[in-house]
Order: structure tokens, then C-alpha cells, then sequence
């Protein structure tokens, strides 16, 4: 299995695979990534961004040594990006007309449709930092995980300096991420809600909660809830 070939859904998709009695932080965060086996799936993932109301669609795309997600606001055009992957380095890019143009690194903390994800959040960036740090084992809603700190490279971009991870013991996917700024508050939290099988020891987001905090305060100021539908066959016009 090649989980270099994995990318946003690194946080979204799981196999059942347990780990070693001693474990190896790349290996669980490599294990918290898409499973290689799902970068087959033709149809992708499509779903909803939703805060106030206010529905955003969204739909993923995953091929080996690259990812494509995309959105559309207010019922307008598809808007279409992909992250790249590289042993050492990931770029994003957006696809207009046809064209590939290298998304601005100041844009990435934008937030998308005036939802709580930004672009950072939607491409889950910091998956590839390097030499994440084991941090032990706690529970999360009563489930065994691994707590990984993943720091940021200096040269890196982004609002967050330092991104906690918690990834099911068993099962290997995350089921909970906080985002701290340079100072150490609370920024950003992710916390799964509810996942679905789509094929036999093979699980996916189903819910997940995305909470934007007062680093000042730690007090959660705004929520967004990401969904996805169970995998269909045709993905938004404009997805290939």
C-alpha cells in the first residue's frame, strides 16, 4: 500500500489496520491518510459545507500523487484546485480556464463560501509536515487514539504553528485535530461525528464538526458542519 499516493482524505478515509505496540509517528499519521486502495474509486466524495443555513457543496477527487477539491458558492460556477504531492513538498494550484495557476500562499487562510475551513483546512496541508511527535494515547469520546504533535516547518505558510492530531488506535483514522496559533491558543478544532463503511473494512467521513476558536479566550466563536453523501458514480460537471 502506498500511502504517498493519499492526500485530504488522509483525514477523511480508514482501513483496519492496528498499530505497533511502539509506534511509529509517521507510521500512524501515514495511517491516518487516505487508503492507497481508495484512490481507484472513480466517483469521489461529494457533500455540503454547511453553516447559518447556508449550504455550499463540495466534492473530492483522489488520484495517486495528487488531490482535486472543489466548491461552488451562491449556485455558481464549480471552482476546481488540486494539491500535488511530492516525497518532500506539496503545492496548491487552481484550475481556470483551463489554466493551472500556483494559489497564492497569503489566500490560504481565507476562508471558503464564509464558512469555518479555509483553504489550508480544505487541503489538510499539514498533514505533510515533517517529524511528527508521538504524544501518547488518550481517549476520544471513549475511543483509544494516538496523539501526534505535528509543528511547522519554518518555511511553510499558514495560520497554524503547531496542529495536535488524535488517530484511532484500531482503526487508524483521526478523530479529533486542534490548530494553535504562534502563541499557543486554540485556533482551530475538527471533531468527527459520525463515519459510514463503503466497502468491507474500508470507512469514511460521514459528519464532521469544524469549530473556529478565540485564541485569546479558547472560547468557540462559529461552527460549520462537513458532510458526505455515500459515493456516487458522476461527480460535478467540470470535475476531470
Amino acid at each position: 500500500m502506498n500511502f504517498k499516493s493519499t492526500a485530504f482524505a488522509i483525514a477523511l478515509i480508514c482501513s483496519a489496520t492496528a498499530h505497533a505496540q511502539n509506534p511509529d509517528p509517521q507510521q500512524i499519521l501515514e495511517g491516518a491518510r487516505l487508503a492507497a486502495s481508495l484512490t481507484d474509486l472513480e466517483e469521489g466524495l461529494q457533500g455540503n459545507l454547511s453553516k447559518d443555513g447556508k449550504r455550499t457543496p463540495v466534492a473530492l477527487f483522489l488520484k495517486p500523487k495528487n488531490i482535486q477539491f472543489q466548491f461552488s458558492e451562491g449556485n455558481g460556477p464549480w471552482r476546481v484546485f488540486h494539491m500535488r504531492l511530492n516525497d518532500d513538498a506539496y503545492d496548491l494550484f487552481e484550475i481556470n480556464d483551463g489554466k493551472t495557476i500556483k494559489f497564492p500562499a497569503g489566500k490560504l487562510i481565507e476562508p471558503i463560501a464564509n464558512t469555518d475551513l479555509t483553504y489550508e483546512d480544505l487541503a489538510f496541508r499539514f498533514f505533510y509536515w515533517p517529524n511528527p511527535q508521538f504524544e501518547g494515547q488518550e481517549d476520544v469520546n471513549g475511543q483509544p487514539c494516538y496523539k501526534l504533535r505535528l509543528t511547522k516547518p519554518k518555511s511553510s505558510e499558514g495560520r497554524y504553528e503547531a496542529v495536535y492530531v488524535w488517530v484511532h488506535a484500531k482503526f487508524g483514522a483521526f478523530m479529533r485535530i486542534r490548530g494553535h496559533d504562534k502563541t499557543g491558543g486554540l485556533v482551530k478544532e475538527f471533531q468527527v461525528e459520525d463515519v459510514m463503511q463503503v466497502s468491507k473494512g474500508v470507512w469514511t467521513l460521514r459528519k464532521m464538526q469544524v469549530a473556529t476558536h478565540d485564541p485569546k479566550t479558547g472560547r468557540r466563536v462559529s461552527i460549520t458542519d462537513v458532510t458526505f453523501d455515500t459515493p456516487k458514480k458522476v461527480g460535478p460537471k467540470g470535475a476531470r
